[in-house]
């Protein structure tokens, strides 16, 4: 029997850009992958600005980078329990889905934001230099541990 998570991993392409996504109420990190999902990159803090600007931010995203596919992180308790934040990054999921009209899947998110304070602090950044580029690290972090998990398994 596959989990939830394994099902929706099948229905991402296995190449083509993808979008990881670290979730949050008041600012949403996105990162890209190349073609080839081999490696990710940090690309935008979105400031949330409803559904309308999200979604007017989101579609600008898919015009100019035109991805395959969603990898969104999903916030659990250390224990691996699922936390309120993971209904709310669920449903973010599938709304963002449903609009750009792409397949999503979920990594556990857990520490990525501890390993991009970890790296930010040692790249010797302001506060406010870490707080501009904490979430779409963040996103790079979970996308790239999603491409490290589903190329393993290829292997």
């Amino acid at each position: 029997m596959s989990t939830e998570s394994e099902q929706l991993d099948d229905d991402i392409p296995q190449s083509g850009m993808l979008l990881g996504i670290d979730y949050g109420t008041r600012r949403v990190g996105v990162a890209v992958c190349d073609r080839e999902q081999r490696f990710a990159s940090p690309l935008h803090n979105h400031q949330r600005q409803g559904i309308q600007g999200d979604t007017r931010f989101f579609r600008k995203v898919q015009l100019e980078y035109r991805p395959s596919g969603l990898v969104v992180g999903l916030p659990l308790h250390m224990s691996g329990e699922e936390s309120p934040k993971s209904a709310e990054a669920r449903e973010f999921a599938k709304w963002l889905s449903e609009i750009l009209q792409l397949p999503h899947t979920f990594q556990d998110e857990r520490l990525t934001s501890w390993q991009a304070e970890k790296i930010l602090l040692a790249a010797e950044l302001s506060s406010r230099q870490r707080r501009e580029r904490m979430d779409k690290l963040a996103a790079q972090i979970l996308l790239q541990a999603w491409l490290d998990k589903r190329a393993s398994t290829r292997a």
